[in-house]
């Protein structure tokens, strides 16, 4: 069991967002730093049962979402958000909100 945990622990230091996005990229005067939401997990397990072989297995997976970037030019440095992965998060959002609100105004009526 040692190995598969000291194993997952390396592959863990491997991931980032450097790994799904790259380094940050110089364009003339300009540099930009992409900025990622990155989320992994793994499990693993192992049996020995009395006459039989040793057993192991494991897995595990892994995200990333691009949040956006940092850019550094002339005018100094600021954060560029990814439009489209704020409106993708915020969908949920505002299903729920828009699926409690006539509920709670009915249930504050009475």
């Amino acid at each position: 069991m040692t190995n598969l945990t000291q194993n997952l622990t390396d592959s863990v230091k491997k991931l980032g967002v450097t790994l799904a996005y790259g380094e940050k990229v110089e364009l003339g005067k300009s540099t930009i730093l992409p900025v990622a939401l990155v989320s992994y997990g793994y499990g693993g397990g192992e049996s020995a049962e009395e006459g039989q072989e040793n057993s192991s297995g494991g897995g595990g997976g892994g995200m990333a979402v691009p949040v956006g970037a940092y850019v550094d030019d002339e005018f100094g440095t600021s954060f560029r958000p990814n439009i489209i992965t704020l409106l993708v998060v915020s969908i949920p959002l505002v299903w729920t909100v828009g699926h409690a609100l006539p509920r709670l105004i009915k249930a504050l009526k009475k």
